[in-house]
C-alpha cells in the first residue's frame, strides 16, 4: 500500500502537538527520503515507503517523537552512507542509539548463516536490555516486512517467517502486544505451514457463521442479564481466535478444529475491578461453568502485565465458549501491552532511565533479561539466544513460591529448573522438593498453579552429571555445567599444587611463590594467579622445572638488591596517633584528612593549615587541586603505626537479596570492622553500596577487595573518596 508523509502526519498530529517535535519528525523523514532516493524494495516500491510504514505502526502505538524518528531512520546506517556520528550531529545521541540498536550486523563476517542469525539476535536482545524502544522499533520493522513478504523468493520467505515465529512473535507476546503478536504469527504461519494455514482459514469460514450467530444470540442474553442497576456501564464484544493459536492447539494437543473451545470468545468490558467479579457471578449463575477452566489473571497478573478473568461456560443451546471479563484499562493493556504504559504524552518529561526502571518493575521477565545480558556476556551467541528463547520467551507454566510469588517457566520444567531460577546457590544445594506440600522427585514436571518449596542442605555435594538430564531450561543446564567444570578445575588445581610442592621439597627450596610472582613471570603464558599456575601444571601444560628455574633467577636478583637496600635502609618510627612521620619535626600537630581518609600504604602529602597543624591527604585527593603548593610538605608512614584507619569504598553490583549479607561476611572473614553501610539503586537498576570499614592499612584493604570481587553479583569496587 502506497503511503506518504501526510498519512504519518495525520496520525502523529492527534497526540504530538508541539511544533518543535513535529518539526523533528519531519526532519527525520526528509533525511531518510534523501538518503534512500533511488533505492527500491523487492515490491517495486520506492524504499522510503518502508520507513514511513514503520513510523505509522509506531504512531498507532502512540510512540514518542524520538522513537518515530528512529523508525524513519532505522535503515539509514545499514543501507546508506549515513553513520551513527552523522545522526548524533543531526538528531542527538538518543535517536542515534535507537537506530544503532535496530541496525543489523550485516557487515560482520560469520562462519555460518546460523551463527550470523544468533549473533544478530544476541545483539538485539542485549540492545533491548539497554533501551526497550529498540525492540519496539524492531517489531514495527518486522511487522511491515512480514506484511510484504510475498515479494521475496520462497527460501527467504520461509527463513524470515520461521525467525518471526521463533523470536519476534514471542517478544511481542512477552511485551503484551497481542495485536502485533497475532498478526506476526498468522502471516508467518502462511509461509511456514501453508497447507495448515489454508485448512484452518477454510474451517473458520465454514463454521464461524453458525457459531457467530449463536454468539450473537448469547451476547444478547448476557446484555439482558447484566442489569443496569447492578452494572451501569459495560461493553460486550465477540472475537475469533487467531489462526496460529488454533494451529498450535491442534498440533500440540492433537485436537480437531471442532474440539477447540475458545475459537469464539466473548469479552465483557466494565468500569471497575469489583464489577469484573460481579459480572463473573452473573455469568456463572446463568450458564454452566466448565470445570477447571476458570483463571483469575486480575488477582495474579501474567508476567506481561495481562489482567482479566477467564471462564469457559456452556450456553443454553450447548455451545461451549470462553468469556473474558476485564476493565477498559485492562483491555487496552491486553491489546497494546507495554506500549499502553509507554505511550507518549505531551508535556510530560521523558527520562529513558526512569522509563526503563518502570518497565522493569512491571515486567518480571524483562528484569531477568537484564540479568541474563549482564551475567552471560561471555556465553556463546547461539547459547545465549537459546537461553533467552527457551527460558524467557516460551515460558508458559506459571508456578508459585511459598510466599506467593509467580515464577514463569517453559513447559516441561522441573523443580530443579525452579530452584536455579530462584538462585544459583539454591540450585547447587538442592536435595529435594515439595510440590503442593507433597514430596516429589526432582524430575517431576511442574504444572500451572503448583506451589514449590525447595529443600537445600549445606552438606550437599552439589550437582551431578545426571542433573543435566533432569533440568530442562538452558539457564539451569548452564549453571550445572559451570559447577561441574569448576569442580573438575578444582581437582586439577589440587593435583598441580601437590606436584609443585613435591618439586620444591625434593630440591629443598623455600616455597616463595605467590600471585605477584606468577603475574611477573608467566603473564605471557596467560597465567595471572597461583591458581592459574596450579591448573596449568595439573593439566600437564606446564613444567614444574620451569617454575623452580624462574624462582632461582628471581632469588639471585633479589639477594643482590637486598644487600644494596640494606646499606641505605632506615627505620621510621613515631609516637603520633596518625602513624605518620614528618622529617625534621619530633612532635608535630597532625590530623588525617576526612575527605580522602588515607591509610598506611597510600602515597601521602601534608598540607600546612592556619591554626590546625598539618592535615594528611592522599596524593590523589579530590581536594588537592585547590591546595597552595607552598603549603605542601613531604610525609612518610611510620613502620610502627599502632591504630586502625577508616576507609570508604563504593561497590556497584547486580541487585540481589543476599548481596549485603555476602559483603559483610567477606569483611568479617578478612578481620576488618564495619563502621557504616548503606545501599541504593542507581538508574541502571544496579545496587550501589557505600561501605566504611576499619583497616590496618592498604595491604589488608586490597586483600579484602580481592576476596570481595569473588562475589558474583559485584561488577565494580573503588575507593569512594578519591
Amino acid at each position: 500500500m502506497q503511503v506518504s508523509y501526510d498519512d504519518l502526519y495525520q496520525l502523529i498530529s492527534k497526540y504530538i502537538v508541539s511544533e518543535e517535535n513535529q518539526s523533528l519528525i519531519y526532519r527525520a523523514y526528509d533525511l531518510a527520503n534523501r538518503l534512500h532516493v533511488g533505492q527500491v524494495r523487492q515490491t517495486g516500491e520506492p524504499y522510503i515507503i518502508h520507513p514511513i510504514h514503520v513510523a505509522i505502526i509506531l504512531a498507532e502505538l502512540h510512540a514518542g517523537p524520538a522513537t518515530i524518528c528512529a523508525g524513519l531512520l532505522h535503515d539509514t546506517v545499514e543501507d546508506t552512507s549515513e553513520t551513527k556520528e552523522d545522526l548524533i550531529k543531526a538528531f542527538g545521541e538518543d535517536i542515534a542509539s535507537i537506530v544503532e540498536g535496530v541496525t543489523k550486523l550485516s557487515q560482520m563476517k560469520f562462519a555460518t548463516l546460523e551463527q550470523k542469525q544468533a549473533e544478530n539476535h544476541q545483539h538485539m536482545l542485549i540492545a533491548m536490555a539497554k533501551d526497550i524502544r529498540v525492540i519496539i522499533v524492531k517489531l514495527a520493522d518486522r511487522l511491515h516486512n512480514i506484511r510484504t513478504l510475498g515479494a521475496l523468493p520462497s527460501e527467504k520467505q520461509v527463513r524470515i517467517a520461521k525467525e518471526t515465529l521463533e523470536i519476534y512473535a514471542p517478544l511481542a507476546h512477552k511485551l503484551g502486544m497481542f495485536q502485533i503478536k497475532a498478526e506476526l504469527e498468522d502471516k508467518a504461519l502462511k509461509y511456514v505451514e501453508p497447507v495448515w494455514y489454508a485448512k484452518i482459514i477454510s474451517q473458520i469460514k465454514n463454521n464461524s457463521s453458525v457459531r457467530m450467530h449463536s454468539i450473537d444470540h448469547t451476547i444478547s442474553e448476557i446484555k439482558d442479564y447484566l442489569k443496569p442497576e447492578q452494572i451501569p456501564q459495560f461493553e460486550i464484544k465477540g472475537r475469533i481466535k487467531n489462526v496460529y493459536s488454533i494451529y498450535k492447539k491442534m498440533i500440540n494437543q492433537n485436537k480437531s478444529f471442532e474440539d477447540i473451545y475458545d475459537i469464539l470468545a466473548i469479552r465483557i468490558i466494565v468500569n471497575t475491578i469489583g464489577e469484573c467479579y460481579q459480572a463473573l457471578g452473573i455469568i456463572h449463575a446463568h450458564y454452566t461453568p466448565v470445570p477447571k477452566r476458570f483463571k483469575d489473571y486480575i488477582a495474579v497478573p501474567k508476567p506481561n502485565m495481562y489482567q482479566s478473568l477467564h471462564t469457559t461456560v456452556i450456553s443454553n443451546d450447548g455451545l461451549i465458549f470462553e468469556v473474558q471479563i476485564r476493565t477498559e484499562e485492562m483491555d487496552r493493556v491486553a491489546e497494546l501491552g507495554i506500549a499502553a504504559h509507554w505511550a507518549y504524552k505531551e508535556n510530560v518529561e521523558y527520562s529513558k532511565e526512569k522509563e526503563q526502571f518502570e518497565i522493569a518493575s512491571k515486567l518480571k521477565w524483562y528484569r531477568e533479561l537484564l540479568e541474563y545480558s549482564e551475567e552471560d556476556k561471555s556465553t556463546k551467541a547461539k547459547d545465549f539466544v537459546e537461553t533467552i528463547k527457551e527460558d524467557i520467551l516460551t515460558a508458559n507454566v506459571y508456578v508459585y513460591t511459598p510466599t506467593g510469588e509467580v515464577i514463569a517457566l517453559p513447559k516441561g520444567a522441573t523443580p530443579l529448573d525452579f530452584a536455579y531460577k530462584i538462585h544459583t546457590n539454591i540450585g547447587n544445594k538442592t536435595v529435594g522438593a515439595l510440590v503442593n506440600q507433597k514430596i516429589v522427585p526432582l524430575d517431576y514436571e511442574l504444572q500451572n498453579g503448583d506451589i514449590i518449596s525447595i529443600k537445600t542442605s549445606k552438606n550437599s555435594f552439589g550437582p551431578s552429571e545426571n542433573w543435566l538430564k533432569i533440568a530442562k531450561t538452558s539457564h539451569a543446564k548452564h549453571k550445572i555445567k559451570g559447577f561441574l567444570n569448576k569442580q573438575n578445575r578444582d581437582v586439577l588445581v589440587a593435583n598441580g599444587k601437590a606436584s609443585l610442592e613435591e618439586e620444591f621439597r625434593i630440591n629443598k627450596l623455600s616455597f616463595d611463590v605467590d600471585d605477584a610472582f606468577v603475574e611477573a613471570q608467566f603473564s605471557k603464558n596467560n597465567m595471572h594467579s597461583l591458581e592459574d599456575l596450579y591448573y596449568e601444571i595439573g593439566k600437564g601444560n606446564f613444567s614444574v622445572k620451569t617454575v623452580t628455574n624462574r624462582l632461582s633467577d628471581k632469588n639471585a636478583h633479589e639477594e643482590s638488591l637486598a644487600k644494596q637496600m640494606e646499606r641505605s635502609k632506615r627505620i621510621l618510627t613515631t609516637n603520633s596517633e596518625t602513624g605518620v612521620v614528618v622529617e625534621g619535626l619530633s612532635n608535630p600537630q597532625l590530623k588525617l584528612g576526612s575527605c580522602c581518609n588515607p591509610i598506611p600504604g597510600d602515597p601521602i602529602m601534608g598540607y600546612v593549615t592556619k591554626g590546625y597543624g598539618i592535615v594528611i591527604h592522599h596524593k590523589n585527593c579530590k581536594n588537592a587541586i585547590s591546595f597552595a603548593k607552598e603549603r605542601l610538605i613531604h610525609l612518610n608512614w611510620a613502620t610502627n603505626p599502632n591504630r586502625k584507619y577508616p576507609v570508604c569504598i563504593k561497590i556497584t553490583a547486580t541487585s540481589n537479596p543476599n548481596l549485603l549479607v555476602e559483603i559483610m561476611n567477606v569483611v568479617s572473614a578478612n578481620g576488618l570492622s564495619i563502621l557504616a553501610i548503606n545501599a541504593n539503586n542507581n538508574q541502571n537498576l544496579q545496587t550501589v553500596v557505600k561501605l566504611k570499614v576499619l583497616t590496618n592499612g592498604l595491604n589488608d584493604l586490597e586483600k579484602m577487595i580481592v576476596n570481595m570481587k569473588k562475589i558474583k553479583y559485584i561488577d565494580h569496587i573503588e575507593r569512594d573518596n578519591l
